[in-house]
């Protein structure tokens, strides 16, 4: 048996690899991360789906009931994203008075609801159909003044 012999040239090789692959994996880990908290893009085919909840004033009353439990404490009591628990949050929840918000067809914002997104999650087996769709009419009494 031959006695191995160190070779240093080979060694810096394989230390310059490690350190690259190290450093792309770590780039892709940073890049889907902010990926997730970036703005939310429903499905094309959310646009079409309508609201089928009038907005009068006992759907409007029940749904303040559910946001007030459910949305508040991340969005606030006045939906601009300032409620007592989005200090602790690494993503700012969003603010449902903003033209970003407020744009967004009634079909997307339920899909949003539906599926959530970190850290907001999903609300499809929390709330029924018809309460995603009166918070969404609620949530459009927040239109900047």
């Amino acid at each position: 048996m031959l006695p191995y012999k160190f070779n240093k040239s080979r060694f810096a090789l394989l230390q310059l690899r490690l350190t690259i692959s190290i450093l792309f994996l770590l780039f892709a880990v940073i890049s889907k991360a902010q990926v997730k908290g970036g703005k939310w893009i429903a499905p094309k085919s959310a646009d079409a789906v309508k609201n089928p909840v009038v907005p009068d004033a006992a759907t409007l009353k029940e749904a303040k009931t559910i946001y007030t439990t459910y949305c508040m404490p991340c969005h606030g009591s006045k939906g601009k994203g300032d409620g007592v628990a989005a200090a602790g949050l690494a993503i700012k929840p969003a603010d449902h008075t903003s033209t970003f918000i407020q744009n967004q067809t009634d079909g997307a914002l339920f899909w949003e609801m539906s599926e959530g997104h970190n850290p907001m999650p999903s609300y499809k087996t929390t709330l029924t159909e018809k309460q995603r769709w009166e918070l969404i009419s609620y949530i459009r009494t927040f239109v900047k003044k």
